[in-house]
């Protein structure tokens, strides 16, 4: 009887596409007990059976060399050898280099069953596979797929009770390569063809010169993207549906209710000249749901597609080749910006997917690095909204704070932290245009993800922040921290309010400078000052997860340290 069925390839192979299909999208994800390597499990239906799917990490042997592959090669040992099947995933366009590791599987008497997937890409680029007869050669089954668009994927289910075990011996690593090449010459044909339009941009996307021109257009339209995307559903359609349709609907609700009791300051907040102003009043059915869904939605929305588009045509691994030398400054390695840029989405998934870095040094840095200088989008949200009226300088600004701290913190960290960073390997995918709804997908679980996780934090954040406020309890802490605040950072005692909630949610603590008529300058440092300082409270918790209690310690006293200093500085340089 079968009881895992494990999906095993090389990186880059199109693992996740291939388990999506078999099990759907709704996964659970864990780390491997004692080990930061995360795995994706779900299940598959074959007739009354319901087996458990394994995602293991990309591996190219199983001889390993690094934490990811050890896990993979330990969870293939778990089991006896009739109770599981592994699918065996290869890229067809790589077959040489893919057979190495299906050899060894072999060797070991698993019962393996070969996924030759991208069947598809391998044609376009003149490579011919005989499937029947490598399936003849190697005694396995071996089926043609397509993932993305889910060819071969049927036949690959029903043809996986015949893996079974096969009497093989062990050959030494040299004998190895020459089977497969034996193996290449009788299975695989290439075809003579010019050089496509998008293998000469693959080329150019890599290349020191043209590939950091591309680069820089292809971040910049991105943000110019996600910011007119952004702006474009707020302007048609979250403030017209709060404004025309859900403002009225609360004024009949709350008709008869005391402007000045308890309630109506917890679930409405403040009137401002008599009426409900979303980003002011402040109340739990106001201001909250405003910020969440009228301001900061439609910013996550268009960042999540343009990311997931980046992802699936492949452009990320690119932009870690061409970033690995500045990041390798800071103690990290190219695929740090993975992490990165998905802590400008949000900085938990960003902290978690540090779990792809090799030591605990370079974890560090990274989660660090992501918690003071990473915008998420909701802050990035309010920093367009709070700054964008004055110019794009201003904006701009902040960014550049930001990034000036990644370098010089990064440098500083690198030259006194101990530990190593290992070597970047990686493999790159080729161009390939993803399929709509894939993309739609992953946006969806995405954006689903986000709001389950942020909406309770902002609800149960401003309602703390209105009792605080009903009751005066923030004077007595704004008396305590008025000096640092007005002295050095030059804002008045209120901010301290905005500051301190940006602890549990930082797009609504830059919602509530809106109402203290601070002047650009202060606007900008109140901005700046809560992009860098402690990150929310999700983030926290992560953070303390990930890192260790020491050094959540130890970056938290970095994020304080920093603060101080960025505040204090931009204080005294800044004119206007």
């Amino acid at each position: 009887m079968i009881k895992k069925i494990y999906l095993v390839g090389n990186p880059n192979v199109g693992k996740s596409v291939v388990f999506s299909r078999l099990t759907g999208v709704q996964v659970i994800s864990s780390n491997y007990p004692g080990t930061t390597v995360g795995l994706t499990r779900g299940y598959l239906s074959l007739g009354d059976e319901k087996i458990e799917v394994v995602d293991l990490p990309g591996t190219y042997s199983l001889e390993p060399t690094s934490s990811a592959e050890e896990v993979t090669v330990s969870l293939l040992k778990e089991y006896a050898r009739d109770e599981i099947v592994v699918i065996n995933i290869l890229d067809s366009t790589n077959l040489e280099r893919n057979l190495l590791l299906t050899l060894q599987l072999i060797e070991e008497a698993y019962p393996v069953i070969v996924c030759m997937n991208m069947c598809d890409d391998a044609l376009h680029r003149g490579v011919h596979i005989d499937i029947k007869k490598l399936e003849d050669i190697l005694h396995i089954p071996v089926i043609s797929t397509c993932a993305v668009t889910g060819v071969g994927i049927k036949l690959l289910t029903e043809r996986i009770k015949e893996a079974v075990p096969v009497s093989r011996g062990r050959l030494p690593h040299e004998e190895r390569w020459k089977e497969i090449g034996l193996i290449i010459e009788q299975v695989q044909r290439l075809e003579h063809r010019h050089h496509s339009l998008r293998e000469a941009i693959e080329d150019a996307s890599v290349r020191p010169l043209t590939g950091v021109i591309m680069a820089a257009g292809v971040i910049y339209a991105s943000f110019k993207i996600v910011r007119f995307v952004g702006e474009f559903l707020i302007n048609k359609l979250t403030d017209p549906f709060f404004i025309n349709i859900y403002q009225p609907v609360l004024e009949r609700l709350t008709i008869g209710w005391q402007e000045k009791g308890f309630w109506f300051h917890l679930f409405i907040g403040d009137l401002i000249n008599g009426k409900i102003d979303f980003k002011q009043s402040l109340g739990v059915l106001t201001t909250a749901p405003y910020i969440e869904f009228g301001m900061v939605l439609p910013y996550v929305i268009s960042f999540y597609f343009i990311l997931s588009i980046l992802e699936d045509i492949g452009y990320l691994p690119r932009l870690a080749i061409l970033l690995d030398n500045l990041l390798h400054r800071i103690g990290l390695h190219g695929y740090a910006i993975i992490p990165v840029l998905l802590g400008f989405g949000c900085n938990v998934p960003g902290i978690l997917s540090t779990r792809v870095l090799e030591s605990r040094r370079e974890r560090f840095i990274a989660s660090t690095l992501i918690s003071i200088g990473v915008p998420c989008v909701p802050l990035q949200a309010m920093i367009f909204g709070l700054l964008g009226k004055f110019g794009g300088l201003y904006v701009a600004g902040v960014y550049l704070v930001l990034f000036s701290l990644i370098l010089i913190l990064g440098l500083v960290l690198n030259r006194t932290l101990k530990g190593y960073s290992p070597e970047f390997l990686l493999e790159i995918p080729p161009y390939r245009f993803p399929p709509l709804h894939m993309l739609g997908r992953k946006l969806y679980f995405r954006i689903k993800g986000f709001l389950v996780e942020a909406v309770p934090i902002v609800l149960i954040g401003v309602a703390v922040i209105n009792i605080l406020i009903y009751f005066n309890l923030f004077n007595f802490v704004s008396g305590i921290f008025a000096p640092v605040i007005r002295d050095l950072f030059g804002l008045p005692k209120e901010a301290i309010v905005a500051l301190a909630v940006g602890f549990l949610r930082k797009d609504v603590a830059i919602g509530m400078l809106l109402p203290l008529g601070l002047s650009v300058k202060q606007l900008f440092i109140a901005a700046t000052l809560l992009a860098i300082s402690f990150p929310c409270v999700a983030t926290f918790i992560v953070l303390w997860k990930e890192l260790g209690l020491k050094d959540l310690i130890k970056s938290t006293l970095i994020m304080i340290g920093i603060s101080i200093l960025v505040g204090t500085a931009l204080n005294f340089m800044i004119i206007r």
